[in-house]
């Protein structure tokens, strides 16, 4: 297979597994960057995101943070096998506010079972990103295991 063809077909597993998730599309979040060992996340702000001051609710950041680094760490296992996160934590920097948010999954070190990740999630206004939150995450590859897999 090419590396094009490689990519694509990374791309359409990713694709697939997000479209797959009823709460992203409940926030309105989307994939905007899919690479081996990278997933970027966008979520367009809106009035039903936020908590009582106006920021965007920390479940909302969490969410994003998670899913981001998930599929990151999906983008690195084999064909078939399905992610689970096993634990995360989140550090909340500053208050999420602006146009959307950006959340941006890596993997720091993958293996056969688990494998550790990370995501740094931007609060974007007026075109300026300011990083908000920062998740660190460990993932479980689930393989042969009915109704989990990409």
């Amino acid at each position: 297979m090419s590396a094009t063809d490689a990519q694509a077909a990374l791309v359409a597993r990713i694709e697939a597994s997000f479209g797959k998730q009823s709460f992203m599309t409940t926030l309105g979040a989307r994939l905007v960057r899919i690479a081996p060992g990278e997933v970027e996340i966008e979520l367009p702000v809106s009035g039903h995101l936020l908590q009582q001051h106006g920021f965007v609710h920390a479940g909302a950041v969490a969410s994003i943070a998670d899913s981001a680094a998930g599929y990151a760490a999906l983008s690195l296992m084999p064909e078939g096998a399905g992610v689970l996160t096993v634990e995360f934590k989140i550090n909340l920097l500053a208050p999420a506010a602006g146009e959307a948010l950006i959340a941006k999954g890596r993997v720091v070190k993958a293996g056969r079972t688990l494998t550790l990740a990370t995501a740094d999630v931007f609060a974007v206004k007026g075109g300026v990103p300011k990083l908000c939150a920062v998740l660190s995450a460990t993932l479980m590859t689930i393989a042969g295991r009915d109704g989990v897999s990409d």
